[in-house]
């Protein structure tokens, strides 16, 4: 509280006399008393206490009179004579200043001892009959009301003012304790002579000597805690919109070059820090909705700040957002590092700490949610109770909602980009309709959804000589294996009863399917095997049907231990499933069978080779080919992590062999002969040989085809084994028809019957129905955000949607969606344009993220991905990686183009709040 520095009387109050109407003595000390506020006053911690002042005297403030003044003063007027020698002269307080030139109190003075506390109206009463001694100023003192008490604050706090460019200049300013943080700013701004445009915030020195930042500029210097001799710092941001604290102590060759750059405002770039591209895309279609940026550059929302919304993340989502939007419009990067900005993200929402890939619609949503509550205007929200239609007509109840929404939700983010929903549910039973009108921040439009699904598989003939053959089917999306059996059997000829389906993972079989599962299970990364078979396995035994056996191959590779006598064995190859007939279940008969369906890549031995691998072969069978009831066994109840088992579908039902299959007691002793590979059983995994065989068991048999590396390398062909053709209908483009825009809208408002999760009570069936809900438009904001909903997530698989959304760049026309009654003399409430483009590039497991945005000075389109940004004309926009479209209301474009060029103005101060926000620290540099 600066002091007031003038000599001359201050205007008289309610017509108090001028000097020259000095009355007599006997009046002036009644007058002078009768101005006195009651009893005197107590002095404690530099404040003077006294009774509740009158609601007249809190709006005054005090002054100090030197006690020896006035005690000569009394003695003058009691003595009546005007003449006398004990005359007071001017009121002289010098036995109360420390100096004369800063006019400081001295320190530890003590009411009705070193002064004396008097009115306004007495003070000037004084001043006007004796004068105030010449330079000396007026000692004001303010009536303050702290925590119920009302004291006059003889010694205000002293702050040491500084400029963050300028540290070893400190200026000292009073202030009360009940002046704002915002009057410390302004005094500040003042003091160093800052323009209306420039943008400012204040550092306090603490105990520790590290600084924190004074957020909240509402709240008093008593709850800001600052105390005498503290150091208050104020920071002016620079021209390319960051701070000076925020900056690195080194500044790199990179930066200098681009300290003298200007660019385009808004034509900026925004650096991936690893994954963050989604980040990056939903900021700047944010940063280019003309409104919302305008409303931070004008410095608008400084004065909307909400720091103590419970909901809210006290101001720094806001405030982080702000630094972004001043940087990439200030004409002065090229591009931006939003390492802060990721930072409290983070650190509000945890599932995007990390540098993990997200979606730009989640953090979008995150994003509108946090400014919406960081900038409520709303500080405590009232309870609300939701009502019904109940019969009442539309508007009525659409009105009633809305208030009732902006009640408890009045911020930027609600003016621009909220809208109003009807639903109405219908109870299936009853009959019951229930209205309601809810708030939307955007919609999420379905995408018109095929129910054909296109698969690649590799079917393997029976017949060797043919290679396999990869074909690409189109088939029921809810569809049965049999389903994709009967698209195959239309390009081979095949009959679907001869074919089995397998999924095919690290040379192993992962599954063997059943005809009736669902075709869902199957993912469009899986490798999918189909086989041609000689017929059924049969329910009963001894039946003279086939048997179909799945077969791997592995080869022998030397492991190093004591003996050099260990050989391990590694799966290869592609696995088979061979049909055998029951009769010749016999490892001679198998052998030969297999060497037929080998027969494509791997060359029969000549008769010398047979004479010369004969004692090989010999010594081989003697330790490799088992013998009934102890070398072939195992029990496939032993799974490994990556396979089917028994349970994957060919431990029973009339597709697998299962059943069927003779025991290995059932299998009749091999001969020892001379062969390219041995056999083995082995269990379903393929990777251990089965052992301890319960012969009761009917376990589904795998063999292993065992090969010698010598043995491998002289007669398979693995180049041959690998080959594959590709029918005609792999080279097939199976175009998808692209959808219009509003045809995602109409899905979006059809009639639907909510899910078993998600079941609606109804009030008068008291109890949890399937009702029917339908969503119609009512209003819509200023902004209408569309996300399209490309990624689909079922129970068994997960998709994306790449179909092509035809949207229209201009005059997207609402008004046969929104029911409302309209206004048909303001069409252009109902037509937007677009503004900006959120791509997704790639799959489900990876993608990119970019975006097209139109700039809203220039009225150019450019394309952003991370860092860099290129413009782009409008027939680039439109692609199938469209995801999130931001659109915006002829009539606000309008609006905006008829203001004038926006320029920066006075920073306004935040809302008051009890509670202090959390503090950010600053480094002095």
């Amino acid at each position: 509280m600066a002091a007031v520095a003038a000599n001359l009387p201050a205007e008289v109050e309610d017509g108090e006399p001028r000097r020259e109407e000095v009355p007599d003595l006997d009046s002036q000390r009644r007058q002078i008393e009768n101005g006195e506020s009651g009893p005197k006053f107590v002095t404690r911690r530099g404040f003077c206490l006294w009774r509740r002042p009158s609601s007249k005297e809190k709006r005054k403030c005090r002054f100090l009179v030197g006690q020896h003044w006035y005690k000569q003063w009394e003695v003058y007027v009691k003595g009546g004579d005007q003449d006398s020698s004990t005359f007071p002269g001017c009121i002289n307080n010098a036995k109360l200043f420390e100096d004369k030139v800063n006019w400081n109190l001295k320190k530890g003075l003590v009411e009705g001892e070193d002064y004396v506390l008097l009115p306004a109206a007495a003070w000037n009463y004084l001043v006007s009959w004796y004068g105030l001694e010449h330079g000396q100023p007026p000692i004001e003192r303010k009536v303050v009301e702290l925590r119920g008490i009302y004291k006059v604050e003889v010694y205000p706090v002293e702050l040491l003012l500084v400029q963050h460019s300028a540290m070893d200049t400190p200026h000292t300013a009073q202030f009360s304790q009940t002046d704002s943080v915002d009057l410390v700013l302004r005094a500040a701004r003042e003091q160093f002579v800052v323009s209306p445009q420039e943008e400012t915030r204040l550092w306090v020195k603490n105990a520790e000597g590290s600084f924190e930042r004074l957020c909240n500029t509402r709240v008093t210097v008593l709850d800001a805690a600052l105390k005498s001799g503290q150091l208050v710092v104020m920071e002016t941001r620079s021209k390319d919109g960051t701070w000076p604290s925020k900056q690195p102590r080194t500044v790199s060759s990179a930066s200098k070059e681009d300290e003298n750059f200007q660019g385009q405002p808004g034509i900026c770039g925004l650096t991936n820090l690893g994954n963050t591209c989604f980040m990056n895309s939903a900021l700047q279609c944010l940063s280019n909705v003309p409104q919302l940026t305008e409303y931070f550059l004008k410095n608008r929302y400084l004065e909307e700040l909400n720091f103590c919304n419970p909901l809210g993340m006290k101001g720094e989502i806001a405030e982080a957002y702000a630094d972004l939007v001043k940087q990439a419009w200030s004409g002065h990067h090229r591009s931006i590092v939003p390492n802060v900005f990721k930072t409290k993200v983070g650190h509000f929402a945890s599932q995007f700490l990390g540098y993990q890939q997200h979606d730009s619609q989640e953090l979008l949503s995150f994003l509108l949610d946090g400014l919406h509550e960081d900038l409520n205007r709303v500080k405590k929200k009232e309870y609300v109770e939701l009502c019904d239609a109940a019969g009442r007509p539309d508007h009525e109840v659409a009105q009633e909602a809305w208030q009732n929404h902006k009640r408890r939700n009045d911020s930027v983010i609600v003016d621009t980009f909220h809208g109003l929903f009807k639903s109405t549910l219908v109870c299936p039973d009853c009959g019951n309709v229930s209205v309601t009108f809810d708030p939307f921040c955007y919609l999420s439009v379905p995408l018109p959804v095929s129910h054909k699904r296109v698969m690649e598989v590799f079917f393997v003939s029976m017949d060797p000589r043919r290679k396999p053959e990869q074909h690409r089917l189109v088939v029921p999306k809810k569809g049965k294996i049999s389903d994709l059996c009967v698209a195959l059997a239309k390009h081979t000829g095949v009959s679907p009863e001869r074919m089995m389906v397998a999924d095919v993972f690290s040379h192993r079989f992962y599954k063997i399917f059943q005809l009736e599962e669902s075709l869902s299970t199957i993912l469009d990364r899986d490798d999918i095997f189909i086989y041609e078979v000689s017929g059924r396995s049969s329910i009963t035994e001894n039946t003279r049907e086939d048997v179909v056996i799945p077969i791997y191959l592995r080869e022998r590779t030397p492991a190093r231990d004591y003996n050099n006598s260990y050989y391990g064995l590694m799966l290869f190859g592609h696995p088979l499933l061979v049909s055998v007939p029951r009769d010749r279940l016999s490892w001679d008969a198998l052998y030969h069978i297999l060497l037929y369906r080998l027969s494509r890549y791997v060359t029969r031995p000549s008769s010398d080779d047979e004479d010369d691998g004969d004692e090989k072969a010999d010594i081989e069978d003697k330790n490799s080919i088992p013998k009934p009831g102890n070398a072939v066994g195992g029990s496939s109840q032993d799974p490994g992590p990556e396979q089917a088992g028994p349970s994957s579908g060919v431990a029973s039902g009339s597709r697998a062999p299962v059943d069927n299959s003779p025991g290995p007691s059932h299998w009749p002793q091999r001969a020892r002969r001379k062969h390219l590979f041995t056999l083995q059983t082995v269990n379903s995994n393929g990777t251990s040989d089965r052992s301890n065989f319960n012969e009761d068991t009917h376990a589904q048999p795998y063999i292993a085809i065992d090969w010698d590396p010598e043995m491998k390398k002289r007669y398979y062909d693995e180049v041959e084994a690998e080959g594959y053709v590709k029918h005609d209908c792999v080279g097939y483009v199976l175009k998808k028809a692209p959808v219009r825009l509003q045809e995602c809208i109409e899905l979006f408002t059809t009639v639907e019957t909510l899910e078993k999760e998600n079941p609606w009570y109804c009030p008068s069936c008291k109890q949890h129905q399937l009702a029917t809900k339908k969503l119609d438009l009512w209003t819509l904001p200023e902004t209408l955000i569309i996300h399209l909903k490309r990624f689909s997530y079922t129970k068994f698989s997960r998709e994306k949607l790449d179909t092509l959304v035809e949207f229209p760049i201009r005059d997207l026309d609402f008004s046969e969606f929104v029911i409302k009654p309209q206004n048909e003399s303001a069409p252009e409430l109902y037509k937007y344009d677009l503004i900006a483009v959120s791509n997704h590039y790639g799959g489900l497991r990876d993608g990119h993220y970019t975006t097209f945005a139109c700039n809203k000075d220039s009225g150019q389109w450019h394309y952003f991905d991370d860092n860099s940004v290129s413009p782009v004309t409008e027939n680039q926009i439109e692609s199938k990686a469209a995801y999130v479209l931001f659109y915006q209301r002829q009539d606000v474009a309008r609006r905006l183009q008829s203001k004038p060029q926006p320029g920066l103005s006075d920073p306004p101060a935040p809302p008051a709040c009890d509670p202090l926000p959390k503090s950010e620290f600053m480094d002095i540099n």
